[in-house]
Parts: structure tokens; C-alpha cells; sequence
């Protein structure tokens, strides 16, 4: 994805981020067409939160590296797996918060 973008003034910024517009925008599609919903969670701090204590702390990530490491309880991965991590563990949030408005 990064190839796909290149550097723009700030005023043409959206011009460089449309990809990601425009691949939501399929990804609801084709979702649609199987009966699928789509989530959308707010990803901040998600590369810089341990997903096993939830501390948050921007020197948990090396970010040259691609290394987290959780200055709390120690744990260690892929700085982009824990990001992953973390979004999906928000999206079950998300699905678990929902699903008792539902109910009730």
C-alpha cells in the first residue's frame, strides 16, 4: 500500500490517502452482496498498546525495528501484529457492546 502512495503537500493529503477510502468502499460493497457488515473501530494507540496488560506507552514500539515491547509486562511481537491484535480485540468490543443493545 505504501507504493501506492507518494509524497504530497498537506492541502493534497486526502489525494495520497484515497486508497483507503476507496477500498472501504469495496470492502462494504462485497460485504454487502454476503450479507456481511463491516466495523469500523478507531485504531489510536493500537501499535503502542500491550494486548496483554493494556499499557499504552509510545516507547513500546521501535518503530525502525518493527518491535513492540511493552515497557510494563514485558511481552514482545511484530509492532504490526500487535496493532492487528489490538484491532481485532476492539472489533469483538465492538461486536460484544452491540449485541447487548440488541438484546435488551
Amino acid at each position: 500500500m505504501r507504493s501506492v502512495t507518494k509524497k504530497v503537500f498537506i492541502k493534497d493529503r486526502y489525494v495520497s490517502a484515497s486508497w483507503s477510502y476507496q477500498f472501504r468502499q469495496l470492502l462494504e460493497y462485497k460485504a454487502s452482496m454476503k450479507q456481511s457488515l463491516v466495523i469500523t473501530v478507531p485504531p489510536q494507540y493500537t501499535s503502542q498498546m500491550s494486548p496483554k496488560c493494556g499499557h499504552i506507552d509510545k516507547s513500546n514500539r521501535n518503530k525502525k525495528l518493527h518491535l513492540f515491547c511493552c515497557k510494563n509486562c514485558g511481552y514482545q511481537s511484530n509492532d504490526n501484529r500487535i496493532g492487528a491484535m489490538n484491532l481485532f480485540k476492539k472489533g469483538l468490543n465492538y461486536i460484544e457492546e452491540h449485541s447487548k443493545e440488541v438484546a435488551e
